[in-house]
Protein backbone atom coordinates (compact mmCIF):
# COMPACT_ATOMS: atom_id res chain seq x y z
CA UNK A 1 0.00 0.00 0.00
CA UNK A 2 1.23 3.46 -1.28
CA UNK A 3 0.81 6.42 1.29
CA UNK A 4 0.64 9.99 -0.91
CA UNK A 5 0.19 12.79 1.63
CA UNK A 6 -0.16 16.18 -0.22
CA UNK A 7 0.87 19.71 -0.37
CA UNK A 8 -2.09 20.50 1.93
CA UNK A 9 -1.67 17.62 4.20
CA UNK A 10 2.01 18.14 4.71
CA UNK A 11 1.54 22.47 5.54
CA UNK A 12 -1.73 21.32 8.13
CA UNK A 13 0.91 18.99 9.51
CA UNK A 14 3.04 21.42 10.25
CA UNK A 15 1.08 23.81 11.74
CA UNK A 16 0.87 20.63 14.63
CA UNK A 17 4.44 19.21 14.70
CA UNK A 18 5.23 20.84 18.02
CA UNK A 19 1.70 18.67 19.77
CA UNK A 20 3.51 15.27 19.71
CA UNK A 21 0.52 13.81 21.25
CA UNK A 22 -1.76 14.94 18.48
CA UNK A 23 0.84 14.05 15.74
CA UNK A 24 0.93 10.43 18.00
CA UNK A 25 -3.04 10.30 17.61
CA UNK A 26 -2.73 10.92 13.91
CA UNK A 27 -0.55 8.17 12.97
CA UNK A 28 -2.09 5.58 14.83
CA UNK A 29 -5.25 6.58 12.79
CA UNK A 30 -3.46 6.28 9.45
CA UNK A 31 -2.16 3.16 10.49
CA UNK A 32 -6.27 1.87 11.39
CA UNK A 33 -6.57 3.46 7.28
CA UNK A 34 -3.56 0.93 6.01
CA UNK A 35 -4.82 -1.93 7.49
CA UNK A 36 -8.63 -1.14 6.42
CA UNK A 37 -8.72 1.51 4.21
CA UNK A 38 -12.63 1.88 3.40
CA UNK A 39 -12.25 2.79 7.68
CA UNK A 40 -13.63 6.27 7.03
CA UNK A 41 -17.00 7.86 6.44
CA UNK A 42 -17.53 8.92 2.86
CA UNK A 43 -17.86 13.23 2.54
CA UNK A 44 -20.84 14.40 0.39
CA UNK A 45 -20.88 17.09 -2.23
CA UNK A 46 -18.15 19.11 -3.17
CA UNK A 47 -16.29 16.57 -1.42
CA UNK A 48 -17.53 13.31 -2.90
CA UNK A 49 -14.90 10.48 -3.04
CA UNK A 50 -13.12 11.25 0.01
CA UNK A 51 -13.40 9.78 3.17
CA UNK A 52 -12.80 11.33 6.64
CA UNK A 53 -11.22 9.52 9.96
CA UNK A 54 -11.91 11.76 13.34
CA UNK A 55 -8.67 12.87 15.71
CA UNK A 56 -10.86 14.78 18.15
CA UNK A 57 -11.22 17.70 17.91
CA UNK A 58 -9.47 17.23 14.34
CA UNK A 59 -10.56 15.49 10.94
CA UNK A 60 -8.39 13.82 8.76
CA UNK A 61 -9.27 13.66 4.77
CA UNK A 62 -8.20 10.74 2.83
CA UNK A 63 -8.72 8.90 -0.51
CA UNK A 64 -8.17 5.93 -2.45
CA UNK A 65 -7.44 4.68 -5.15
CA UNK A 66 -7.79 0.99 -5.09
CA UNK A 67 -6.91 0.16 -8.67
CA UNK A 68 -3.37 1.97 -8.01
CA UNK A 69 -3.75 0.40 -4.28
CA UNK A 70 -2.83 3.70 -3.22
CA UNK A 71 -3.99 6.22 0.08
CA UNK A 72 -3.84 9.87 -0.71
CA UNK A 73 -3.82 12.00 2.97
CA UNK A 74 -5.56 14.87 1.47
CA UNK A 75 -5.86 17.33 4.60
CA UNK A 76 -5.53 17.52 8.73
CA UNK A 77 -7.10 20.13 10.25
CA UNK A 78 -10.39 22.12 12.29
CA UNK A 79 -13.71 20.54 11.03
CA UNK A 80 -14.97 24.12 10.57
CA UNK A 81 -11.17 25.03 8.23
CA UNK A 82 -11.73 22.04 6.43
CA UNK A 83 -15.57 22.58 5.23
CA UNK A 84 -14.37 26.47 4.06
CA UNK A 85 -11.83 25.61 1.46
Amino acid sequence: MEIIQTNSFKKSIKRYKKDKLLIKRLKNQIKKIIKNPEIGDFLKNNKKGERKLYVPPFRLLYSLNSNKNTIYLLDFDNRDKIYRK
